[in-house]
């Protein structure tokens, strides 16, 4: 069973529970779980923060379950919880009303919200117990399917190239989180996979017979320097953007970047804290490559949240490895509704390095 714990948070179904104080919300997870996930007691206002915990539910595979704060919290710490709550349904993909009998306009809030962001919406009554709440959850005919990563760029029986460049920004001892993802799915796949550093491709003269090669933003240049000019070359990142941004939402946002003048400000959104190397992609490669595409003097803001955009004129996403779908659609879309561009870090790079070409045959659903 430790294989399932071991799936990225951004690849399981996301469930967050909402209710009021009291409601019965912690215990309810605690049953559904098998585990004391969730600290229960007779005080209204026990949960503060969201709190979750990673499980297996089928049907439905590989599931994050969220347990929030009570909706009807009080004062002022009690509103900054329940924005803390309300801010979970960002990422959710299902959302769990437990209701214990007393009328509240939240229930309606909620269901509204769920409505508005294509969240699937479970009505639950606490005295219902935990196995007809499994059955709804497994009821559910979930759409919002991502893609896989190589789906429609390559066949079963072809040939895959990773090129995972391992220098002092590599994690000790291991491959990054998309490389082993694209590794896995192309054993999934039927996929034949070769692994190597983008030395030991110089070493070959990039000879092997790949389908398509993948290596990371930052090795760009030296890969493709390295291969023949008809091989098919993309990015970690750019296949991330395939499958859980707009790729055509992207590419739109390449073209504006020469727009961007002196003191504009570009907003590099990241997905997870990590530690900052001397060359960090996103403090040091994207601003590099910003400015060299846009000949601009631009300041650079850095966040982990797309809640605040109105005063960018850019908006730059990181590969989104540790984000759902859900999530990074969510962020393309309010800086769009505020008329600010989107880009993607594997693209920018690409396009410094005049390299178009690695997510224009990816721009496409097939060959």
């Amino acid at each position: 069973m430790a294989g399932l714990d071991e799936t990225p948070r951004s690849d399981r179904v996301a469930i967050a529970f909402f209710g009021l104080r009291n409601a019965g919300k912690s215990t309810l997870i605690n049953e559904l779980t098998r585990k004391n996930v969730a600290i229960v007691s007779d005080v209204p206002g026990t949960t503060t923060d969201p709190v979750s915990k990673a499980m297996e539910i089928s049907p439905l595979g590989a599931c994050l379950i969220t347990d929030t704060a009570g909706l009807d919290d009080e004062g002022e710490l009690g509103k900054m919880r329940v924005e803390k709550s309300l801010a979970v349904l960002a990422a959710a993909d299902v959302a769990v009303w437990v209701d214990d009998g007393r009328e509240s306009v939240w229930r309606q809030t909620v269901e509204e919200e769920c409505r508005r962001r294509n969240v699937a919406f479970i009505f639950h009554r606490r005295e219902e117990g935990v196995e007809k709440l499994k059955e709804r959850i497994c009821a559910l005919k979930l759409s919002d399917r991502e893609p896989g990563l190589l789906e429609g760029l390559v066949e079963r029986g072809e040939r895959v190239l990773c090129v995972c460049p391992i220098d002092g920004s590599a994690p000790k001892g291991r491959l990054i989180l998309p490389q082993v993802q694209l590794i896995r799915e192309c054993l999934d796949r039927g996929v034949w996979v070769e692994v190597c550093q983008p030395s030991q491709l110089r070493e070959c003269g990039g000879k092997g017979k790949w389908d398509l090669v993948v290596t990371d933003s930052q090795a760009f240049a030296e890969v493709d320097a390295a291969l023949p000019a008809s091989r098919r070359l993309t990015s970690f990142s750019i296949l991330f953007a395939r499958r859980k941004g707009d790729l055509g939402a992207y590419i739109e946002g390449l073209s504006r970047i020469r727009d961007l003048k002196d003191g504009d400000k570009v907003l590099v959104l990241e997905g997870c804290a990590h530690h900052r190397q001397c060359d960090d992609i996103g403090t040091v490669k994207i601003p590099k490559a910003i400015r060299k595409l846009s000949g601009a003097d631009v300041e650079f803001v850095f966040d982990r949240t797309a809640d605040s955009v109105d005063d960018c004129r850019l908006v730059v996403q990181c590969g989104s490895c540790m984000l759902t779908r859900r999530e990074v659609l969510r962020r393309i879309e309010q800086a769009r509704a505020a008329g600010i561009p989107v880009v993607n870090y594997g693209m920018v790079l690409a396009k410094a390095a005049g390299l178009d070409k690695s997510f224009d045959f990816a721009s496409r659903p097939a060959r």
